[in-house]
């Protein structure tokens, strides 16, 4: 496998900088579980961001080679200009990629970024807040709906959330303190989990995935007519969409993102 580099300052050397690219600079990294990372990047420039978008980025090796990926924007919303962009990368089993940026990418590195990307799966405080909001994510798809979350704070907006995040098992939880503080505000952001491969012996339930009465009990009625935002593989995507549907929620209320399992 061709050994990926991060893009430095060569780049304006040997590689000319395509139309909508710019550099970023890892400042932070922030371990989520023992397969996940928050980087934390300046992008000087930064045009501003919605929650829900995603942004491409892209490593190059030194003989030219160049390897793209598109990740979920983890931070809330920002304004242009404001420079700092998160992304939460989850580790893909002999991916070429993602194993680097999780477990050796180093602050201080630089590497090309292009964003934001995407208007469809969003949520927007200044035009959506006061509709009722149910986001079910699966594994790493809790990323931008956390960054719906975080900008739902941001604002200080009381918009009623309601979460519902599917995952292997308890050491494959995401952010597990922040959702348990968002919770605990009283503020109308409620979170439940569910783990489909292993549970702690303290679990009021065993491993098993999302079944219907557990939606209709965490989810909101159909009847509330809530905004739906859906994310995760696309096996967990393609089930639970039926689920909702079936529920009685319209499908032109439901937004949704998917990613292969063979993703990196």
């Amino acid at each position: 496998m061709t050994e990926l580099r991060p893009a430095g300052s060569r780049l304006g050397d040997r590689y000319a900088v395509p139309s909508g690219w710019q550099v970023g600079t890892l400042v932070e990294r922030r371990a989520e579980s023992p397969t996940a990372t928050t980087l934390v990047l300046d992008v000087p420039g930064w045009p501003g961001h919605l929650a829900g978008q995603h942004l491409d980025l892209r490593l190059t090796a030194p003989d030219g080679y160049t390897a793209e990926r598109s990740y979920s924007l983890a931070s809330g919303p920002t304004a242009a200009g404001s420079g700092r962009v998160e992304v939460t990368v989850q580790r893909v089993r002999d991916g070429e990629v993602s194993p680097y940026l999780v477990d050796e990418f180093p602050p201080g590195s630089a590497i090309e970024v292009r964003g934001p990307i995407g208007g469809w799966f969003v949520w927007d405080p200044a035009s959506d807040a006061g509709t009722p909001v149910l986001l079910l994510a699966g594994g790493s798809g809790l990323v931008p709906v956390m960054a719906m979350a975080r900008a739902r704070r941001q604002a200080g907006d009381r918009t009623p959330f309601r979460l519902i995040y599917s995952v292997r098992t308890p050491e494959d939880r995401l952010y597990t303190s922040e959702l348990e503080q968002l919770a605990a505000r009283g503020d109308g952001f409620e979170a439940s989990t569910i783990y489909t491969r292993a549970v702690s012996l303290t679990a009021l339930r065993g491993p098993r995935r999302l079944t219907d009465s557990e939606l209709a009990s965490w989810g909101w009625p159909a009847e509330l007519e809530p905004r739906v935002y859906i994310c995760g593989p696309t096996g967990f995507v393609e089930a639970v969409s039926r689920m909702v549907v079936a529920q009685g929620h319209d499908p032109a209320r439901v937004r949704t993102e998917r990613f292969g399992p063979a993703g990196d």
